[in-house]
């Protein structure tokens, strides 16, 4: 949803207060989930959801750059990928609480239901189990981020209508990229991110396999190491929000480099209670990587284009380079090539195109460099 939408939910971002946009999809993803709810097919409602999802984003980050001083907004993209972050932990171990073997036991032993009004609710739809607590609990945290979303002031910034015709936005948002593309500054930070989103999807994975087939840990034990990659980009962001101004985005590409050798060094770990701190440094050198480095292409896009279409830009190529790097990891499954030469080889691709990165930015004309905290767009 992120890849195709993204040529249509950029200017829909700009098109109205970009609160009021996150609360309606926050109302698709409700509707989503009562598809799941009433049965359909569940790559269909999910799909439903991801349409939600989508079109949420640019709404979300492009507030971002219209509330937040340029100044300030390397800090305030460190606390969205705090929050972020711990959402994402806090969401998997509930989800896997909500699927754990006891509570299934006390389902199937009939103890009385958790939410008794959704019992009801539910009750002519089949059994009552831990999948539908789980979506009404789903359902109720849609909803209070719905009511929240009450409360996002509006940012006052308001932008030309565009041409709403489909072939119109499509042509709209290729020239948008390639605008971006051609800039130093937003290209550079727009192939960091990109690299760094692609790698982070397939380290996830590859994590797994890695805790189970070498560190002999049982799947849901595995999971934990995933945890402690996001609690070492928790610490990473909250560093770089505090540390790092705007100006100096571009210092922390040797972070890359330093994260590319760092995960072959960690696979080749062989005990769980030397992989913790391992991944913690990965994580925490990704999180002070791509924080102000997100916040730099947040500002570069917001400056030649506008806040919606620019989040929408750098959501389609993070989430191409997600779907191609996940199906590369795939094809390497088939090959059956070991998980620690997957890793190895993963992190050594990363390092190196940080270092040509890094290699590129040195040569930067100084006009480039002193653009970074411009606040109005170039000529």
């Amino acid at each position: 949803a992120y890849v195709v939408l993204a040529p249509f939910v950029g200017d829909l971002a700009d098109a109205m207060p970009k609160g009021r946009l996150m609360m309606a999809m926050n109302g698709v993803k409700v509707v989503g989930v009562l598809a799941l709810l009433a049965g359909l097919n569940p790559l269909l409602a999910l799909a439903v959801v991801g349409v939600g999802a989508a079109a949420y984003a640019p709404a979300k980050y492009g507030l971002v750059t219209e509330l937040v001083a340029p100044r300030l907004l390397v800090a305030a993209n460190g606390w969205i990928e705090v929050t972020t972050v711990c959402a994402a932990v806090f969401g998997a171990a509930l989800g896997g609480l909500l699927i754990s073997p006891w509570l299934a036991a006390a389902f199937s032993a009939g103890s009385a239901p958790l939410v008794p009004a959704a019992h009801a609710a539910v009750a002519a739809g089949g059994a009552w189990t831990p999948g539908t607590l789980a979506l009404c609990l789903l359902l109720a945290l849609y909803a209070a981020a719905a009511t929240l979303n009450l409360g996002i002031p509006d940012s006052g910034a308001r932008y030309a209508r565009q041409d709403r015709r489909l072939k119109a936005m499509a042509a709209g948002f290729w020239r948008a990229q390639r605008r971006l593309w051609a800039d130093d500054l937003g290209a550079l930070s727009m192939a960091v991110t990109t690299l760094f989103w692609g790698a982070a999807a397939v380290l996830q994975f590859a994590v797994l396999r890695w805790a189970t087939e070498v560190l002999g840990l049982p799947l849901n034990q595995g999971a934990y190491l995933q945890a402690a990659v996001a609690v070492g980009i928790v610490a990473g962001a909250v560093g770089a929000g505090r540390w790092v101004s705007l100006a100096q985005a571009h210092r922390v590409l040797p972070l890359g480099v330093l994260m590319g050798v760092a995960v072959p060094l960690a696979a080749q770990v062989g005990e769980w209670w030397l992989a913790v701190p391992a991944l913690l440094l990965v994580g925490a050198l990704g999180g002070a990587l791509v924080v102000p480095l997100n916040a730099l292409l947040q500002h570069r896009g917001h400056l030649l284009l506008s806040a919606g279409r620019s989040v929408a830009v750098q959501n389609f190529n993070e989430n191409a380079s997600v779907l191609l790097m996940l199906g590369v990891y795939a094809g390497l499954l088939v090959l059956q090539l070991p998980v620690r030469t997957l890793m190895s080889g993963l992190g050594l691709v990363v390092g190196l195109c940080m270092a040509l990165l890094w290699w590129h930015r040195a040569r930067l004309r100084p006009a480039a460099a002193a653009a970074v905290c411009a606040t109005t767009p170039p000529a």
